[in-house]
């Protein structure tokens, strides 16, 4: 059995005025990463114009080459020449759908997950059909279909479905309703 893929995300709290110095960094630091066997992608979200809390996602095939990444020398030496760019990161591992719902036990419904991932997955999904659909209309079924999902799958799984996801939060984290305590357990006869 193969190992899921894992994730770390990091946030990092950055100065208006080093926003520039830090994309910067953030550049090399992925093309540092790519380097890397295991390498699977990343990517930044920005912070909303009130706030400067960046969101960075880097993601690798499995816990071993995360970990091969995260203490070389290549890296260590990357994150010294950021230190004063950011305050101290806040960083969060997660594996397979961890990294967009959270641990078992505070996993949304799957009918929440399912709505959140169809609201990141429409609006792209249409405007990569209204972009290229008439390119590809003439192009055998199953070749359109490779090749839309061959593009959108990266798409959604590092940017879309991850912003919809924190837009949704407080929907997708809504309290569900506890067991009633106290009430008596039935027992099977």
């Amino acid at each position: 059995m193969s190992a899921d893929p894992v994730t770390l995300m990091v946030a990092r709290r950055v100065a208006r005025e080093r926003y520039q110095d830090f994309m910067a960094w953030l550049r090399e630091g992925e093309q540092l990463a790519a380097d890397f066997p295991g390498y699977l992608g990343s990517g930044v979200l920005a912070p909303p114009p009130d706030d400067d809390e960046f969101q960075m996602i880097f993601r690798f095939t499995d816990e071993p080459t995360l970990a091969a990444w995260e203490h070389s020398a290549s890296r260590r030496a990357w994150l010294e020449r950021g230190s004063g760019l950011f305050e101290q990161p806040h960083e969060h591992r997660a594996l397979g759908l961890d990294a967009w719902f959270g641990k078992a036990e505070q996993r949304p419904p799957r009918w929440k997950q399912s709505v959140a991932i169809w609201l990141a997955f429409f609006p792209v999904s249409l405007a990569f059909n209204l972009l290229f659909g008439g390119w590809l209309g003439d192009l055998p079924l199953a070749l359109r279909i490779f090749l839309s999902t061959l593009a959108l799958t990266p798409l959604m799984t590092y940017w879309f479905i991850p912003l919809s996801t924190r837009l949704l939060a407080p929907w997708l984290q809504a309290s569900r309703p506890s067991p009633v305590r106290g009430a008596a357990a039935v027992q099977p006869r």
